[in-house]
């Protein structure tokens, strides 16, 4: 399965840039914090062989040992799934579910650093992310011009051809999501070219296309709105780099537009999946945005920081994002989070990963209706941006998935199509 070929060959690869990266960085250690620092760095790494070791021998999952606040979540959800009626007893590398071991790696990971201090604050993905950025300059350059352009006008646009940016904008988000570091090992995943010009041409990937379903709620919304009640869209963020730069676009459309009145973004608080964005990554693109030498990117930038500081835009981060659970468990485990989001006109979780937790990460028959694998999920109406990365679809007409494979067996795990698909919840 391609689970298997993700724990046996990409998740190893994963692991050895990362004990690279803290190789090559060790004097940079030594000079920030002198032989504590190179002691550290050495801990680290052999946390990280260790690990290694463990993934590739099949060995079982253990216990986390470290304090931080989420490490009790993690140990009780060991014990769920030592526990389940169908499973093997004791959870190992190779006999388990992929969602849960490969975040389990990320965790890890995380634990090796910030068991070492004083390197316990250091992102072991955190050049592989700005590289993203920078090597997708030409890109964002074309959609910062993009954006700013249309704003000079967007007080003039009517609402068939506001429908026609929004609907171009979710496209240029959707696809961003094909920038994903994790799925590409950490290798180079930038976007070259901008991204406006070939839509067009993409429309045919997109396998479930609802975003006629996310005008109307939008447009309905604002109708409906009170002097009291704001307009607000959440937005699930998925990679840093040229594909946050692109959510970024989407936000301050629907802020600039008057579709919505904030938009609250929602990221990683560890480093995650390679690529995934926390708050640092968030900050630091809306910075190197700002003092860019291009007139448009800084022009978005300093207006990006304008919005965080008037509060129309808010950053959250919470623990729950970087679980093993499925979200269907959210409303039992961050009871939090699950009220925050309810406060929301529309959700937009963004790649894979999040379709993967929305729907359970199941082998579904691909006509199962989205509503369906959501598992009583429903804290708002809710879209799913994703290109697909891993084996899991739903909400297919029947005899699409089918068809689709027939001619092209790696379909689901290309990156090559997409979907945008709404569920209004109950």
């Amino acid at each position: 399965s391609f689970a298997y070929f993700t724990i046996k060959d990409r998740l190893p690869q994963i692991l050895t840039r990362v004990i690279d990266t803290l190789h090559r960085h060790k004097n940079e250690f030594f000079e920030e914090h002198g032989e504590k620092g190179v002691e550290a760095e050495k801990r680290a790494i052999s946390f990280l062989s260790k690990l290694r070791n463990e993934l590739q021998t099949d060995k079982p999952v253990t216990p986390l040992e470290d304090e931080l606040p989420d490490a009790a979540l993690w140990n009780q959800y060991l014990d769920y799934q030592r526990n389940l009626p169908n499973g093997n007893g004791e959870p190992s590398w190779f006999q388990s579910p992929w969602l849960y071991v490969e975040c389990y790696m990320y965790r890890r990971i995380h634990a090796a650093l910030v068991q070492n201090p004083p390197i316990d604050n250091f992102d072991v993905f955190k050049e592989g992310k700005a590289q993203n950025f920078f090597e997708s300059q030409e890109a964002i350059i074309a959609l910062c011009t993009y954006i700013q352009e249309l704003l000079k006008n967007i007080k003039d646009l009517d609402e068939k051809q506001l429908q026609e940016e929004l609907f171009k904008l979710l496209q240029v988000s959707l696809w961003g999501n094909k920038c994903d570091l994790s799925f590409s090992a950490g290798e180079n995943s930038s976007q070259k070219s901008s991204p406006l010009q070939s839509l067009e041409n993409m429309v045919p990937y997109i396998l479930v296309n609802d975003t006629e379903k996310v005008w109307s709620l939008l447009v309905n919304a604002k109708k409906n709105r009170t002097e009291r009640s704001n307009v607000r869209v959440d937005i699930i963020l998925d990679n840093a780099g040229f594909e946050l730069v692109s959510d970024l676009v989407l936000a301050d459309f629907l802020l600039s537009s008057k579709l919505v009145d904030e938009v609250y973004f929602h990221g990683k608080s560890i480093p995650w999946y390679v690529s995934d964005t926390t708050k640092h990554d968030f900050n630091w693109t809306i910075k190197q945005l700002g003092s860019a030498n291009h007139m448009w990117m800084s022009r978005c930038g300093i207006n990006w920081e304008g919005y965080l500081k008037k509060g129309v835009w808010v950053f959250h981060d919470h623990m729950f994002w970087t679980l093993p659970h499925d979200f269907s468990s959210m409303s039992e485990v961050a009871p939090d989070l699950y009220a925050e989001l309810q406060k929301s006109n529309l959700l937009l979780f963004k790649g894979d990963l999040n379709y993967r937790k929305l729907t359970g990460d199941r082998k579904w028959e691909y006509s199962v209706p989205f509503h369906q694998a959501l598992n009583k999920f429903h804290p708002a109406p809710l879209c799913s941006l994703r290109t697909l990365k891993s084996d899991t679809q739903v909400g297919l007409k029947p005899g699409q998935g089918e068809q689709i494979q027939a001619s092209e067996p790696e379909w689901m795990v290309s990156g090559k199509y997409g979907v945008v698909q709404f569920d209004a919840g109950l």
